[in-house]
């Protein structure tokens, strides 16, 4: 399978900010990926088992009746909080994940920022083949989205801060045709025109990257402006049931939850509990 790739350079800032922690970021991915494109070519991509596997769809799983909508995340440590669970045990913590009713699962593959790992990602589509999982990783290049088939993910994300409204629209199409989903993730109302009709769900993102400030209000004004076809997740700041569902009675159909979960000693545990409170709540 032939690809183009019409990536551009990005600018790299250094200001000590977040947006530096985000460029920061991209910068060393750009490399990563270079490095990761001469070890592993493309069409050794395509020759994984995985690769060829029909996806799960998280979108449909937003359709059904029991639905919790959680996307719960699987996540070691981040450059913000450096250490939030380092002795978390994939397995099992995955594996609790599903029977507390998450809907998804979020793997993080970023190594050196985030401790994830590719590994991960294979061993939890290994482990558990019918839940939806999401790679949540820095994509910036079309040969990240080919390799996320190949590890076994259902569902990627693109960050609308790091990605022009041409990169989303050519990487979620190049998705799509690999049968994935995409979850396009949104910061800002100057964000907006980058939605694109590849997109399969949008996810708002709660937290201002200038401020770390969270704002539900400020999210629920962005949902209003976005097309009314489209399932609309709520991302950052999700620590109370009661909030999901305000959300939730919004129009909010799912949720990105993993400090929240991966904080406590058995994020399995916390998971349910919250599931539950949830699910009893919306009643």
């Amino acid at each position: 399978m032939a690809y183009r790739n019409p990536i551009s350079h990005f600018y790299v800032k250094y200001e000590i900010t977040i947006m530096h922690i985000l460029d920061t970021i991209v910068a060393y991915k750009k490399k990563e990926v270079a490095k990761a494109m001469e070890r592993t070519p493309i069409k050794k991509l395509e020759l994984s088992p995985l690769f060829h596997r029909l996806c799960n769809s998280y979108t449909r799983r937003l359709q059904q009746k029991q639905s919790s909508g959680v996307i719960a995340e699987f996540k070691r440590r981040s450059p913000s909080k450096s250490a939030i669970n380092l002795g978390a045990d994939l397995q099992s913590v995955t594996r609790g994940y599903v029977q507390a009713g998450a809907d998804g699962i979020s793997i993080l593959t970023d190594e050196h920022f985030f401790g994830g790992s590719h590994a991960y990602l294979s061993q939890v589509r290994h482990d558990l083949p019918e839940i939806p999982l999401l790679r949540k990783e820095f994509v910036i290049d079309e040969y990240q989205v080919i390799e996320a088939k190949a590890l076994g993910a259902d569902l990627i994300l693109l960050i609308c801060e790091i990605l022009t409204a041409r990169e989303v629209a050519y990487l979620a199409q190049l998705a799509r045709s690999l049968g994935m989903e995409v979850l396009l993730e949104l910061h800002s109302e100057d964000q907006l025109d980058k939605f694109s009709e590849h997109v399969s769900v949008v996810g708002v993102n709660n937290r201002d990257l200038t401020t770390f400030a969270v704002d539900y209000e400020r999210s629920k004004k962005l949902y209003d402006q976005l097309p009314d076809d489209i399932p609309k997740i709520s991302e950052s700041g999700l620590s109370d049931p009661n909030t999901l569902v305000m959300l939730y009675e919004y129009g909010f159909r799912g949720f990105l939850i993993g400090e929240q979960f991966m904080k406590h000693d058995d994020p399995a545990k916390a998971c349910k509990e919250f599931i539950t409170a949830y699910q009893r709540l919306k009643l």
